[in-house]
């Protein structure tokens, strides 16, 4: 009877920040982004389990990558927004590497790590290929861990010379302030309102766990772009429809924005838009399959609801750099 154990690498999540640092994963991201576009990459629509009177929710999103070395991934993830409250992440979970091969098991990594990374990491390929080459400005709405995320990733493709944050409570600004201010060379600015933050802007992320829109289109300056990474269901927003209206919108997927993304579909509900304003998937504008920018009055929105294609990339990115690095601790399993 042959041996039927495997080795599986486990990563936790200092290991996966040292492991994967975000100018090398903005590059990993735009090439997953491209290759999903060729075909290269599958993936379903995420499962979404909300029990009634759970204080959260698990999502489970699988992924398939063919050709060499061919993998399989999955990401379980529990989100459970009160986690911020009591200095936790909001999400909560693993990724799981399979071999394409043999369907073994090869890792197991930590995923609130991969998920803030390899999530400011699409907005910025996203921000390099969309937003003014001048862009500086940048407004940053919330301040959990997806916005000290973002902070740096906007860093990387832009020449930002002031950030402002504004946040629910004017003391979590202050602190994202004054913990993020050594990690970049410009200014950190708290404010009290959103519209505080956004006018004068010519680069946005929101990042909250708001039920309804948080931008409104009377704030926007033009030439703006604007990352709208923090909604995730059918029935929460954070752009407001006249934004949505206006803009250029640009998406990870069309099929998830169509069934998922609240920013889309309250604003189509209202007749206000429909699947012919979505302008081109990111990985097109990656490929060059469709253009970005057309002009610098333009007014763009990516809405990125995270895709599974973007955790496998990772996972595998990582697992290879902890083989090569020796990092990680090796199981029986």
């Amino acid at each position: 009877m042959s041996d039927s154990s495997v080795k599986v690498l486990v990563l936790t999540h200092a290991e996966v920040e040292r492991l994967l640092p975000m100018r090398d994963c903005i590059d990993v991201m735009a090439e997953a982004l491209a290759a999903l576009w060729r075909g290269q990459l599958e993936q379903p629509l995420r499962t979404v389990i909300r029990p009634r009177n759970a204080a959260g929710l698990m999502a489970l999103m699988p992924a398939y990558r063919s050709g060499d070395g061919a993998a399989f991934g999955l990401k379980a993830i529990c989100i459970f927004p009160a986690n911020v409250e009591i200095g936790k992440d909001a999400h909560q979970g693993s990724v799981m590497l399979f071999s394409g091969e043999t369907g073994e098991l090869r890792a197991l990594i930590n995923a609130s790590a991969i998920t803030a990374i390899r999530t400011a990491a699409v907005s910025a390929v996203a921000t390099r290929l969309l937003a003014r080459e001048d862009a500086c400005e940048l407004a940053i709405i919330g301040s959990g861990v997806q916005a000290r995320a973002h902070l740096g990733a906007m860093a990387c493709v832009r020449p930002i010379k002031r950030a402002r944050v504004v946040s629910r409570k004017l003391e979590h600004a202050r602190r994202f302030a004054n913990e993020m201010q050594a990690s970049v060379p410009f200014a950190i600015e708290p404010v009290g309102s959103a519209e505080d933050a956004l006018r004068g802007a010519d680069l946005i992320v929101t990042a909250t766990t708001a039920h309804d829109s948080v931008v409104k289109r009377e704030w926007i300056a033009p030439g703006t772009h604007i990352n709208a990474i923090g909604t995730y269901s059918p029935g929460t927003r954070e752009i407001d429809t006249a934004t949505m209206a206006t803009a250029s919108l640009f998406v990870d997927r069309r099929e998830s924005v169509l069934n998922e993304a609240g920013d889309y579909l309250l604003a189509a509900g209202e007749g206000a838009i429909g699947p012919e304003n979505i302008c081109a998937e990111i990985g097109e504008v990656v490929t060059g399959a469709k253009p970005g920018r057309n002009s610098p009055a333009e007014i763009t929105v990516f809405k990125s609801l995270g895709l599974a294609i973007e955790d496998l990339a990772s996972a595998e990115f990582v697992y290879r750099q902890a083989q090569i690095r020796g990092v990680g601790t090796w199981v029986e399993f």
